[in-house]
């Protein structure tokens, strides 16, 4: 699990602050909010005049904007997370209630929709966007968003960002100006058709400008769909929606029906434990602070029940989480441990994850070791085939949460996967060590990366040097559930089951 997962699964969605009338049209590409009114494209304000004493006047910024701004220019700046940075500036500027969702859908919007609005803003400006300065090319992102994706007015999106950057990049003011004007002329679709390659002769670089998404990712999705575009195309509109908040009722504290009538959600259409969160602040929840509930997409917390339903021969009290930061599917495991008289012995080798572990799983029969889950068998807390149960929620690019992480899409690279494979593979290996003959280990990525999954899986187990034997995870996943495949991995999917891309094997050692 990476790092901007840890944080997002520890707070939850900050998306979920409020909601806005979506807008209509055709394009199944637009999926944000209406803040001012109908579109309008006429009528765009004059440039402000002096005031009364001849000096120029003071633009006034919109607060929501201004923080929607400072957001993105601290993720493209600081390579800072969204979800860490936008919930502080919200608190500093005490916004709340509609303007905070607004700053909200703003920030991840334009995150998410960056490649296309980046080619949009490069041909209305006549340059590439590299060579706009950065503050002055921030906002033109924000004022083409809204603009594309949004029913804010056009005279409203075009003066307010002419605003903003009076602000912060004045210089650049008559530019702003006339590249949004330019923009304002074209709808969404209009202007894909003009900046993406033809479907029929490029299907992919067509896909990565119509749904934003950089060509290696997409290609990785399609291959791990069995190469069908259509369902590509699905998976693409559903990263690019504002996912739900799922909450996980922790088993023996609290039932999921009664939770969802607590918080005024629905319970999970899959897990026993899921809780559907219809908005609002999770963090802020009575449940939550009284550790009844942690927040757990829907598909985390299936992936982990089902290695502890999966059958085991002999003893069933020493279960193992080898990764286990920021804590969510150990503070479900856990739970399940308390129920059934087991314990579970929870490894993170970051100290700041570790206590964020202990948070997690306060209460239950954890324990948890600051330490390197690779050092099976040279740990004494960590002996070889001891454990019943073990699992490896491995780092991972996290190509499976991309709707959850508006800017990881575009700071992965291809190069980022030989380091983790390697990592996964002697995760893996440790957990088969770690692991007594007839236990059984699951093995977790929130990536659908063929790579990440089936070929770490199948070349860990090669390697391994212990018997092991697939075990079909299907059965132990609510019946009902469409679109698992062939066996004996699973592969959950946005479009398919509403959950994050999860992936789990199961292996037996013999």
């Amino acid at each position: 699990m990476t790092d901007r997962q840890a944080s997002s699964e520890r707070r939850g969605s900050s998306e979920q602050q409020g909601s806005f009338e979506r807008r209509g049209g055709s394009s199944e590409r637009r999926g944000s909010f209406d803040r001012r009114g109908s579109a309008d494209r006429q009528g765009f304000p004059p440039r402000r005049g002096p005031d009364r004493g001849g000096r120029p006047a003071r633009p006034t910024v919109d607060p929501a904007r201004q923080a929607a701004y400072e957001a993105i220019a601290a993720v493209h700046r600081d390579d800072a997370y969204a979800n860490l940075v936008l919930p502080a500036i919200l608190r500093d500027r005490r916004l709340h209630g509609r303007d905070a969702a607004f700053a909200t859908e703003l920030t991840y919007g334009t995150l998410r929709a960056l490649g296309t609005l980046d080619a949009i803003v490069a041909t209305a400006a006549g340059r590439e966007v590299e060579r706009i300065d950065p503050p002055a090319r921030d906002a033109l992102r924000l004022g083409a968003y809204q603009l594309l994706h949004t029913r804010v007015p056009a005279h409203a999106a075009v003066s307010s960002t002419v605003d903003l950057v009076r602000a912060v990049a004045p210089g650049a003011v008559g530019f702003t100006n006339a590249v949004l004007r330019e923009i304002a002329t074209k709808d969404l679709d209009t202007w894909i058709a003009q900046v993406a390659p033809s479907a029929e002769t490029d299907p992919i670089g067509h896909l990565a400008l119509a749904y934003s998404h950089p060509q290696w990712i997409i290609r990785a999705f399609a291959e791990a769909l069995g190469g069908d575009l259509a369902e590509t195309t699905r998976l693409l509109i559903e990263d690019n929606e504002r996912p739900p908040v799922h909450l996980c009722a922790r088993p023996g504290r609290a039932d999921a029906v009664e939770l969802a009538d607590e918080v005024g959600g629905a319970p999970g259409a899959f897990s026993p434990y899921a809780v559907y969160l219809p908005g609002g602040a999770p963090g802020e929840l009575a449940a939550i602070g009284e550790g009844r509930a942690h927040v757990q997409d829907e598909g985390s917390q299936l992936v982990a029940n089902a290695l502890a339903l999966a059958p085991v021969e002999g003893s069933d009290s020493r279960w193992l989480d080898l990764c286990a930061g920021p804590g969510g599917k150990a503070g479900l495991l856990g739970a399940l441990a308390a129920e059934r008289g087991a314990t579970l012995t929870a490894v993170e080798v970051a100290e700041h994850r570790a206590r964020l572990v202990s948070q997690a799983v306060r209460g239950f029969p954890v324990t948890v070791l600051a330490t390197d889950g690779r050092t099976v068998g040279k740990d004494r807390d960590l002996p070889e085939a001891s454990f019943d149960r073990v699992l490896v929620d491995a780092p991972c690019t996290g190509l499976g949460s991309l709707r959850r992480r508006p800017e990881s899409r575009w700071r992965r690279q291809p190069s980022d996967l030989p380091p983790l494979t390697r990592l996964q593979r002697e995760l893996l290996s440790a957990a088969l060590r770690a692991v007594r003959p007839g236990g059984v280990v699951g093995y977790v990525t929130c990536s659908p990366h063929t790579v990440e999954t089936h070929v770490t899986v199948t070349e860990a187990a090669r390697r391994s040097g212990v018997p092991v034997d697939f075990v079909d995870a299907r059965p132990l996943l609510p019946s009902g559930m469409p679109g698992l495949g062939d066996g004996p991995t699973v592969q959950l999917w946005p479009q398919r089951h509403g959950t994050d891309a999860m992936f789990l094997a199961l292996l037996r050692r013999g």
